[in-house]
């Protein structure tokens, strides 16, 4: 292949990992190229993670007015403008697409709009977007490729045209009846906060509780959360058949152990997980080796088994958040400077952006028992928080697992009104190896939600006291 052009690093995917490399080894002086075939800055300030949270505020404020009286506002008839809510979105993702642009172009590295396919172990062909193509070999390639929304393979599905998060956030409407299919993080944020706004809203879930990886409690709580919002649940529900089309009429035929219900519908949201972008990238022609489910292989310092070749995020199956992504970056590029730096036994917290906030770090009570942990558990209900009650916010618990025999924190789950600062709390004594008794008998500020965390410690068990696993 002739006009190959060289450079030093070759970085594929412009998301949470990929543009702090290009940024970095830019920076440093080395000659750097970044690929984006789609949005500058990856999903996560485009159409995911931050758009998300965008409109679940709006739904939130929202959400308050319609509360109004409760906290002595007085309003007259309220409606909601779609179009507004849209704007406020769209400015903020504006603002952020430019903000990666300029750090970009300050950095140095060359920014190429275009999909980029190996075709040689570090060499790929790109076709540009403005039409062309361009090869490009590199001394190191960082693969960033994302991953994507994945439909099912379910009779009638696809024909339906469902929307994904990608579709839902740009609505300029409000369906009149949204059936969402999937329980977990995107499809509970997105189905409370078009409930919200005004649509009616039906959540199918296959297994036997919303977020399902979290304890049953949890999934219980938010259920009748959901239900006291308006919304129907239907768990241990598997769809299908689907028949008609998102966005006028969609039909969608379930079943579970007592029933097969037909739910009707306006529009269809699939939120049943993700799949690695990383079919069509011509990875046959290097020596990048993918698992069963088209994940990169890769070690615990994210080297591919290519030469030179690194795998970061989502696609390097990497746990599929944002601060996730930036912590890759940090293994990679440390490792490269003479580090030591692994993914092995990271603390990684999460939080789900429902009203209130689900967060957690460390393990769960399920988790623990499934490993055969033995544990303390200290738990309350979050209306003991006093700080809870100046904002009409009781809803939700917490726990905190520690272990039988010693003072380590093993995890904390929130479900609450700031749930995410408490975890902050949680997680920084764990990362500091601190005996819970450290958090127990700190002095924290009256009325913060962090305060509760004396009161759910005092209940800890004495040491040796296990609690049943």
């Amino acid at each position: 292949m002739s006009n190959i052009e060289t450079f030093e690093n070759l970085v594929i995917g412009s998301g949470g990992a990929g543009k702090f490399v290009a940024w970095t080894m830019a920076g440093a002086g080395h000659r750097t190229a970044v690929v984006e075939r789609w949005l500058l800055g990856g999903a996560c300030p485009n159409v995911a993670c931050l758009p998300s949270k965008n409109i679940i505020y709006s739904a939130k404020v929202i959400s308050l007015a319609r509360r109004g009286a409760e906290f002595g506002l007085q309003t007259g008839s309220m409606s909601v403008d779609m179009q507004t809510v849209q704007r406020r979105k769209r400015l903020m993702v504006e603002g952020l697409h430019q903000m990666h642009a300029d750090r970009t172009k300050a950095s140095g590295a060359e920014l190429i709009m275009g999909n980029a396919r190996f075709v040689g172990p570090r060499t790929v062909e790109i076709d540009l977007k403005s039409g062309g193509k361009r090869s490009i070999s590199a001394d190191r390639v960082f693969l960033d490729l994302g991953s994507r929304a994945a439909v099912p393979e379910i009779p009638g599905l696809r024909a339906a045209n469902p929307m994904t998060h990608v579709e839902v956030l740009d609505l300029e409407r409000l369906p009149q009846h949204l059936i969402v299919m999937g329980g977990g993080y995107v499809g509970l944020e997105l189905s409370q906060a078009m409930r919200r706004l005004g649509s009616k809203v039906t959540v199918i879930e296959a297994g036997p509780q919303l977020a399902s990886h979290e304890d049953p409690d949890v999934g219980a709580a938010l259920r009748d959360l959901f239900v006291d919002e308006g919304i129907e649940v239907l768990t241990g529900t598997e769809v299908r058949q689907v028949d008609g089309r998102s966005g006028d009429r969609v039909r969608v035929h379930a079943g579970n152990a007592n029933d097969k219900p037909t739910i009707e519908g306006t529009d269809l949201l699939v939120a049943t997980g993700r799949q690695a972008n990383t079919d069509g990238m011509g990875l046959e022609k290097t020596d990048v080796q993918l698992d069963a489910h088209g994940y990169i292989k890769v070690n615990e310092r994210l080297q591919t088994t290519g030469d030179n070749i690194w795998a970061m995020g989502d696609c390097a199956g990497s746990p599929m958040f944002t601060h996730v992504a930036f912590d890759d970056f940090r293994v990679v590029y440390e490792n490269l400077n003479g580090g030591n730096r692994t993914t092995k036994n990271r603390l990684i917290p999460f939080c789900m952006f429902t009203d209130p906030e689900l967060a957690r770090v460390g393990r769960n009570e399920s988790e623990a028992k499934r490993d055969g942990i033995e544990y303390r558990l200290a738990k309350m209900p979050m209306a003991e928080v006093l700080r809870t009650r100046t904002v009409s916010e009781p809803r939700g618990l917490m726990k905190m697992l520690i272990a039988k025999d010693s003072d380590e924190i093993l995890g904390f789950t929130a479900l609450g009104f700031e749930a995410s600062e408490q975890m902050a709390a949680a997680q920084t004594a764990m990362i500091g190896r601190m005996p819970y008794t450290m958090l127990r008998d700190a002095i924290f500020t009256h009325p913060t939600m962090s305060e509760g965390l004396n009161e759910l410690l005092a209940s800890v068990p004495a040491r040796g006291t296990a609690t049943s696993a």
